[in-house]
Formats: structure tokens, sequence, C-alpha cells
């Protein structure tokens, strides 16, 4: 049986179509999966440069956030569409998941040089942390020291979908002009909040690691190796944004 993931390219659908097929040459690779995600983040990161190099290549910072709104924008949007159109059509998921990979690095560029601009050092540690992330579940889950049972999963699909829920009811109250401070805010408690939704994205690098290790073992098509990097993708941008979140209240908290 296919085993769980909250993630949103990652579900329980993904390989229902695909049956065991001993014969078959052209197969998913655990390996290959990896390599292809690796080649997704260097889009990312290349596309995070060039909006990086726009905002600081302006006199000031007003005039660099103005510079780099539109490609805030552009890879914003543009990064949610192509999601969709990888989501829906796997089969081109070579073609759809490089493109969503430089769109969200044009979104990350930007947002990241804005919070630059204002706490410098910040985005390098942010970085570094996502990418120790990364390899730290990535080796805990292939040394088995963390085993996804479904108490496991259950349990972080369950917190992820908390969180998917807080965020929402969060935007409309904001809306409406309700303060969120102990949400957004650099209490004690917002921290808090923001440390436990970073340790649940990285939980999720597991359900998703696992999720593609079941790929492999029904032998799908090899194509689905950058599907399967589409989807770690997705979650490693989600968790950077949220260990920046994270860095952004703690450095705001020391001035």
């Amino acid at each position: 049986m296919i085993g769980r993931t909250s993630n949103p390219a990652l579900n329980k659908n993904t390989f229902k179509n695909f049956a065991y097929a001993n014969d078959q040459t052209d197969v998913m690779s655990f390996t290959g999966a990896i390599n292809k995600t690796a080649i997704m983040l260097l889009l990312v990161v290349l596309g995070a440069m060039y909006t990086w190099k726009v905002f600081f290549s302006s006199f000031n910072p007003e005039s660099g956030i103005s510079a780099v709104m539109t490609w805030i924008a552009v890879g914003g949007i543009g990064g949610f569409v192509v999601s969709l159109l990888t989501i829906f059509n796997k089969k081109n998921a070579g073609i759809f998941a490089p493109i969503y990979a430089v769109l969200e690095g044009l979104f990350l560029g930007g947002i990241s040089a804005i919070f630059e601009a204002s706490y410098p050092g910040i985005v390098l540690r942010a970085v570094a942390l996502t990418f120790s992330v990364l390899f730290i579940m990535l080796f805990l889950y292939r040394t088995k020291m963390i085993k996804p049972t479904e108490k496991f999963k259950m349990g972080v699909i369950s917190a992820t979908g908390g969180i998917v829920i807080m965020y929402f009811l969060s935007f409309i109250f904001r809306l409406f002009g309700a303060n969120m401070s102990f949400l957004y805010g650099n209490s004690f408690f917002s921290i808090g909040i923001s440390i436990f939704v970073v340790v649940i994205a990285a939980l999720n690098l597991v359900l998703d690691f696992d999720f593609i290790e079941q790929g492999v073992n029904y032998k799908v098509p090899k194509y689905m190796e950058w599907y399967s990097a589409f989807g770690i993708t997705v979650t490693l941008v989600w968790l950077y944004i949220e260990i920046l979140n994270l860095l952004l209240k703690l450095s705001s908290r020391s001035r």
C-alpha cells in the first residue's frame, strides 16, 4: 500500500495508476530522484541569484524593492500555476518541474534580498540551515534512525493540516484588521510557533523520502524522478521560508 504524505505533490494518489513491473528497465530510482532534486535546487539558486542581483544593483533599498516586486509576483504566481501543471501532467514533469524551480528562485531571491537589506547575514544562515536540515533528515531516513510508521505519518499529516488551517484563518482575520502579533510578532510564543512549524516542515521531508522509496518499489517510470524531485523542492521551499521567518523574529528581538 502506498504510504501517506502531507505533500500535495506526493499524495496517496500519485502512484495509484502504476503497478509492479519486474520487467521494466527504464524505471525510477531513489538516487535518480535525489540527483534531480539537486538539479532543481541549483535552478532555484540560479533564479534567486538573478532577483538578488537586481535588488542590490539598485541605488537604495526603496528602489530595490520596486525593481524586484514584479519578479516576486511573477515567481510567486507563476510558480503556483506551474506547480498545478506539474501535478496534473506528471509525464511532463521533466519540463514543468525545472520551470517551477526557476520561478520559485525568482520569488525567493526577491524576498530574501529585501530581508537581507534589513538584517545582513540572515539569508546565508537561512540557506545553511535549510540545506543542513535536508542532509540531516536524509541521513536519518537512510540509516533508519527515523522510521516513518503509520502513527508517525498521521502525526505529521495532522500537524501539517493544522498549520495550513492556522495560516488560512490568520489571513482571513488580517483582512478584517485583526491583530495577529501572537503569530507574526517576535514574542516568545510567536517564536515557539515558528520553531514548531520548522520541525513539522522538516519531518515532512521524511514522508517525502519514504513516499519516493515506495514509488521505487512499485517500479514506476523514470520520469517520476522529476516529479518526485519537484515534490521535495516544494517542501524545501516551505522549509526555507519558515526558517527565514524564524530568524527574522529572533533578529528583531536583538535590536
